[in-house]
């Protein structure tokens, strides 16, 4: 960590700023429900809409925002995020809430991507990979810490100061932005006809459904981690603990996953992942129907669950580079709209499905994993 600059440090601690916005509101889901007078299914909707917008947005912003100088854009997507986090602490409303994630969502798609091009620009060639994993993995630590500690800081205070703090620590990033960044121009406009354009190429046609598939079998219902968890006999004191093992599983898995598809391909990987993730999803709608409701078996659960969600995005991006090694930024970027789109669809599916019960929505999850398989199977050497 010491021979990381600074700047590199702040960028990922934005990440981690913009991750934990995202997925803070699955540890205090039920009590935000509860204040705002909507049922958990409708509050959990507030991450579908994140998610629909962030997909729809990253392209568009990534168009009209390209001649913008990188520090200026950097620093501004920050203070939109804090201030949309600070609307959504005092929403009055469920609506006014909706509004204030679209908001997040805007912020967060204008940052996340230009902090990963702007880290390895600054980098120096041989540690461009070493700079871009910083900056991607402020996302994953956020996964296995900002949803912990907003469960924390809910049980501690309350919902609207967890976003509270959500709010102060993306205007600390920002700020810490404009001291450490360098004047950094901005890059030429593509049209956003031409970064669409990759989706012309068979092999990328091929491979992005998969990335959307296998979110909403593993993601969608990771909104609703704590009410699954008191089906599973999860107590208050006990969240927390299981929500940080989801994350050190995901955490965990990101990195094996990686240098796996190096060595064995990613065709390898997402088959045994696909195939780990379909029996994990099995087992928990088994246990929330007629399984032992025993803290052992929700940590078991949690943290396979965690470790078989998050194998997948290094070996679906080493594949579509694959496919179009001369459009590297472009296919990526349309991977992690993609992906957003597979958490929006996932969620709101989730949010129809667990009021039928938690056992059918875990099942038709699982069932959705091994879809993920068949379709790798079918598609496993596009053209």
């Amino acid at each position: 960590m010491s021979r990381i600059p600074v700047r590199t440090l702040v960028l990922g601690l934005g990440t981690f700023a913009v991750g934990t916005d995202a997925y803070v509101v699955a540890g205090f889901l039920p009590a935000m429900a509860r204040s705002l007078q909507v049922s958990e299914s409708t509050a959990g909707q507030s991450a579908t809409v994140f998610a629909v917008a962030y997909a729809v947005l990253s392209p568009v912003l990534a168009t009209f925002t390209a001649r913008v100088p990188r520090r200026a854009l950097l620093a501004t997507a920050l203070v939109v995020l804090a201030l949309a986090n600070l609307g959504s602490a005092l929403a009055p409303s469920y609506p006014v809430l909706m509004v204030t994630r679209v908001l997040a969502a805007a912020g967060a798609a204008a940052f996340t991507p230009n902090a990963g091009a702007v880290a390895a620009s600054m980098a120096a060639p041989g540690q461009r990979a070493r700079a871009l994993a910083v900056v991607v993995g402020g996302l994953t630590v956020a996964t296995a810490l900002g949803v912990p500690l907003g469960n924390l800081a809910d049980r501690a205070l309350n919902w609207r100061v967890a976003l509270g703090l959500v709010a102060a620590l993306c205007a600390l990033c920002a700020a810490g932005v404009i001291a450490v960044l360098p004047a950094l121009p901005g890059s030429p406009s593509v049209p956003l006809r031409a970064r669409l354009d990759a989706l012309r190429r068979p092999g990328v046609v091929a491979v992005l459904p998969l990335t959307m598939l296998g979110m909403m079998a593993s993601y969608g219902l990771y909104a609703y981690a704590v009410p699954l968890l008191h089906t599973l006999g999860a107590t208050p004191e006990s969240e927390m603990w299981l929500l940080f093992l989801y994350g050190a599983g995901a955490f965990a898995s990101n990195l094996v996953a990686g240098s796996a598809a190096d060595r064995y391909g990613p065709v390898r990987v997402l088959a045994v992942g696909y195939a780990a993730l379909a029996l994990t999803l099995g087992a928990f709608a088994w246990a929330t129907g007629t399984g032992p409701h025993v803290l052992p078996v929700a940590a078991l659960l949690m943290a396979a669950w965690g470790a078989s969600t998050w194998f997948q995005t290094p070996a679906q991006q080493l594949r579509l580079i694959s496919a179009a090694p001369q459009e590297t930024a472009v296919v990526v970027g349309l991977n992690g709209s993609v992906l957003y789109l597979g958490i929006a669809l996932g969620t709101a599916l989730g949010g129809l499905l667990l009021p039928v019960g938690a056992p059918v929505a875990l099942g038709v999850s699982a069932a959705l994993a091994v879809a993920c398989l068949l379709y790798l199977a079918a598609t496993r050497r596009p053209r």
